[in-house]
């Protein structure tokens, strides 16, 4: 599967506030035993597809880096040179954040809290809507990493699920509707192959 112009995103394991049904944001838990598990596994799958990187981009938080980290352990690539950047980390839930999704279903309302994780362009109080956060990721997209994948190096993405979607709504050329259906799983890559006009070549999730 070795390819010019590769781009590969990676939501990363499973956290620990994951775990506990908590709005994550820009706080900054760990991996859990199983989201170690999930990243080692995503380098072992990217390994075996004969995947081998020149750079890598995380967020500026610890689950996407630990994520990353695995990653390259399980690829041969430790220490792989990665930029690190807040453009990158995931929709800041604002006032949401830490906060168990039950909890704040009791607080706001069903409804409300429907609004505030799946509509497009409604943010929570003192927080990020998708519409913001695909407001950042995309430039840093354009002018950061594309080039490079422009340029035919390979490029990995540990990131966080509302990053990538902001970068799939690109990609794929998703809607402000459809991208909000979009779910990306924590531990699972994703492979693009670019056009040299960046188009999408090819597109391979590697599911479990």
């Amino acid at each position: 599967m070795t390819m010019h112009r590769t781009l590969v995103l990676v939501r990363h394991g499973q956290s620990e506030w994951n775990a506990k049904n908590l709005f994550t944001g820009w706080k900054n838990p760990d991996l859990t035993p199983l989201g170690v598990e999930e990243a080692r596994r995503a380098g072992r799958e990217l390994k075996r597809c004969g995947l081998h990187f020149d750079i890598g981009f995380t967020s500026a938080l610890l689950r996407a880096q630990h994520t990353y980290d695995l990653i390259t352990e399980e690829l041969g690539q430790a220490g792989l040179p990665a930029l690190r950047d807040r453009a990158l980390n995931e929709r800041h839930y604002g006032d949401l954040s830490g906060l168990n999704k039950d909890e704040a279903r009791e607080k706001w309302g069903e409804d409300q809290v429907h609004l505030w994780r799946r509509s497009y362009s409604v943010a929570p109080p003192n927080g990020e809507s998708l519409k913001d956060t695909v407001a950042r990721v995309v430039p840093f997209y354009v002018q950061k990493m594309l080039p490079l994948v422009l340029r035919g190096q390979s490029v990995l993405v540990a990131a966080h699920g509302n990053s990538l979607r902001a970068l799939c709504m690109v990609l794929d050329q998703l809607t402000p509707e459809s991208v909000t259906t979009l779910e990306l799983a924590t531990g699972e890559p994703i492979i693009y192959g670019l056009n040299a006009d960046s188009t999408v070549a090819s597109k391979k999730v590697l599911k479990y």
